[in-house]
């Protein structure tokens, strides 16, 4: 049976929610940035997602051999979420510098469809940050990068947990 890769970046914007999604399903392969590992660890949300019932492949480079498995056809769907501003735009303008922006490229030169949960969803976002709720106001540039995603082909963008989840065939 074909798995899902599911990448984590740095965003904290529905990272809680993503991280109770992932560890409520098999056949996952997760892919943490450096950036993801850091901020998981700020939610304390680490030894859930070490606890879960997926692989875990920390990035410590710009990519890693597993994002090879995208071609013999171990993977039958990219998952994105939450993803930060800076990795919507490099994935828009084609930069391959990371291991998320990596398993993105290796996804649509294998023609594996991904689906992007974007942390700027609106003009202004409550987010709960570790310690406490913050107001964010997205700039126009990064909701101009999300609108240009969903352009792409092969590529979703979803802007809930609950469009997500209905992407992804959870019953609501």
């Amino acid at each position: 049976m074909q798995k899902i890769a599911w990448g984590f970046t740095g965003a904290g914007h529905f990272l809680e929610e993503c991280v109770d999604l992932v560890v409520s399903m098999r056949n996952v392969d997760v892919f943490l940035s450096r950036a993801a590992s850091e901020v998981i660890r700020m939610y304390r949300l680490a030894d859930k997602v070490e606890q879960g019932l997926c692989t875990v492949f920390k990035g410590r480079w710009a990519s890693t051999p597993e994002v090879g498995r995208f071609y013999t056809g171990k993977y039958r769907l990219l998952v994105i979420a939450p993803a930060t501003s800076n990795s919507v735009a490099k994935f828009v303008y084609g930069i391959s510098d990371t291991l998320i922006t990596n398993l993105f490229a290796h996804a649509g030169k294998s023609r594996v469809p991904v689906v992007v949960l974007a942390s700027d969803v609106g003009k202004a976002i409550v987010s709960r940050a570790p310690r406490q709720v913050v107001s964010v106001f997205p700039r126009p540039i990064d909701l101009t990068n999300v609108e240009k995603l969903a352009t792409m082909e092969r590529v979703t963008v979803v802007r809930s947990i609950e469009e997500l989840k209905k992407c992804l065939g959870f019953s609501l």
